[in-house]
């Protein structure tokens, strides 16, 4: 039986994204911080059956873009997203569906990160 730190390990492996840098960084300081977001999100919540990784993918990406200030966090779950088979063209069209319902300053920030992240 595979833990949920195990689990949710496995999953950030598979979907790539570069959280562990940042998880990393942040271990000295908040050492649970780290292993919960780990056991959490991706043990429990993203490795939960009912959805493909992709589909996951585009419903944070919507709710990242709905809460603004999360530069760090869209780049990393859009690169997961490409990493789960979604196409430029699939992200561009899932940021611009948050338009009616996050505004034009938070859709313009997250299509400047896909811009990014996508032509890298």
């Amino acid at each position: 039986m595979t833990t949920r730190y195990e689990r949710g390990l496995a999953r950030q492996a598979e979907l790539g994204g570069g959280r562990r840098q940042v998880y990393d960084a942040l271990a000295e300081l908040a050492p649970d911080l780290p292993r919960l977001a780990v056991e959490f999100a991706y043990g429990d919540i993203h490795a939960r059956p009912g959805l493909d990784a992709a589909r996951r993918e585009l419903v944070i990406i919507g709710a990242l873009v709905t809460l603004g200030d999360t530069d760090r966090q869209l780049r990393a779950h859009l690169t997961s997203a490409r990493n789960a088979g979604l196409t430029s063209a699939e992200l561009v069209e899932a940021i611009m569906q948050a338009l009616p319902y996050a505004g034009f300053p938070r859709v313009l920030n997250a299509m400047t990160a896909a811009l990014d992240v996508l032509t890298a």
